[in-house]
C-alpha cells in the first residue's frame, strides 16, 4: 500500500493527527535533523500499522515533509481497515 504523509516534526508525542483528502498528517516526537524524524515516522508508521520496521519505507521525499511512504508486510484489506480508522 501507497500512502502520503504530511510530517510535523519536534512534537510532544508521535500520533496520527488526521486525514486531509488522502494525505495522513502525522506528528513525530523527533527533530527533523539528521534523519531522525524519519527514523520516528518509520518506527511509528510500523507500530500504527503493526508490520515490521523493513515494511515501512519511505518512497519519496526523505528531506520534505510531504512524504511518500509503501507500507508492506500485511494484506491490502488489513491495511485499509487501518486506514479507515484514521478521522
Amino acid at each position: 500500500m501507497i500512502i502520503r504523509v504530511r510530517v510535523i516534526p519536534n512534537a510532544h508525542r508521535s500520533e496520527v493527527v488526521g486525514r486531509i483528502g488522502s494525505t495522513v498528517r502525522v506528528k513525530v516526537a523527533a527533530p527533523a535533523i539528521d534523519g531522525k524524524a524519519n527514523a520516528e515516522l518509520v518506527s511509528f508508521l510500523s507500530d500504527f500499522f503493526e508490520v515490521k520496521n523493513r515494511g515501512v519505507k519511505i518512497v519519496r521525499g526523505q528531506k520534505g515533509k510531504e512524504k511518500t511512504i509503501e507500507i508492506n508486510g500485511r494484506s491490502e484489506e488489513e491495511l485499509e481497515s487501518v486506514m479507515e480508522t484514521i478521522p
